[in-house]
């Protein structure tokens, strides 16, 4: 079954002392038996908006017993904080595929595409459930931090990824990883949490709270979940810095409750998590 760990830079230094690379190396809970896959994705965000905001998450190394977690940035950009979620897929888990893919800008004059076909590499029976979430950011810190990543056309071959922007919003490169798993697999339950969909008005009346109870439908867990919490919708504005928190509480075998907030004087209009549950 999958193991869920996690990275905060806070463990290593405090906010107030940032620095562009902080990184350690994180225990699995238990040895696997080989190498596994580690599919992952940032959650909570504190960047500083005088410089483009560019953080990225990288596990370079790893073993069978421990990963080492980067959380990065590059040139004059300020992180004082990030968390980076690692949904760890054992060798066991082999009814999961997983794959990462990056749109970028060639010398930073034009943009990839938008959109791509991501193929498997073996077709499932039936179309799995998809989870797209982003460990990777570089927008312009001159206008609004818009972003989103997720998946259409869903069949047992493959999907389209979509990583997009709008408005007059600057992209010079996002990664989104995606995670596929077997649609009928049992105790698993994912799901997409948007504010915009707790707080309809959220985005005309932007406000750094946001909550909701979130059951697991007809999913059964015999205990209490893990759960992997990771970003894939940011629209924040630029005049403040980038702050944003997300994560759940209250999890049990039936629910939990899912938080996106943001602090001080960001302007979050508006912000999306994807969630994986699962023992």
């Amino acid at each position: 079954m999958p193991v869920l760990c996690e990275f905060d830079t806070q463990i290593i230094r405090p906010s107030a002392n940032p620095q562009p690379d902080t990184w350690a190396t994180v225990c699995f809970p238990r040895q696997l038996v080989a190498r596994p896959r580690l599919p992952h994705g940032i959650r909570y965000l504190d960047v500083d908006k005088n410089a483009n905001i560019r953080i990225k998450s990288t596990l370079p190394y790893f073993t069978n017993t421990w990963v080492d977690c980067h959380v990065s940035t590059w040139d004059d950009t300020t992180l004082y904080r990030g968390i980076d979620g690692i949904f760890v897929l054992t060798p066991a888990d082999l009814d999961f595929l997983t794959g990462e893919h990056v749109r970028d800008s060639q010398a930073r004059k034009q943009l990839s595409p938008s959109a791509v076909r991501v193929n498997f590499e073996r077709p499932f029976v039936t179309p799995p459930k998809v989870v797209v979430f982003l460990n990777h950011i570089d927008l312009d810190k001159n206008y609004n931090w818009r972003l989103s990543v997720s998946a259409s056309d869903i069949d047992k071959n493959g999907f389209t990824l979509h990583i997009e922007t709008w408005g007059n919003t600057v992209l010079y490169a996002a990664r989104a990883c995606w995670i596929a798993y077997p649609e009928d697999r049992e105790h698993i339950f994912s799901t997409s949490v948007n504010t915009m969909d707790l707080e309809p008005g959220s985005v005309t009346k932007p406000q750094h709270k946001h909550s909701r109870d979130i059951t697991f439908d007809t999913v059964g867990f015999w205990k209490d979940p893990s759960v992997f919490v990771a970003l894939n919708f940011l629209d924040v504005d630029c005049k403040a810095n980038l702050r944003i928190d997300s994560y759940v509480d209250g999890v049990t075998k039936t629910g939990l409750v899912c938080h996106i907030d943001s602090w001080d004087d960001t302007v979050l209009y508006a912000a999306g998590v994807s969630i994986i549950a699962f023992i």
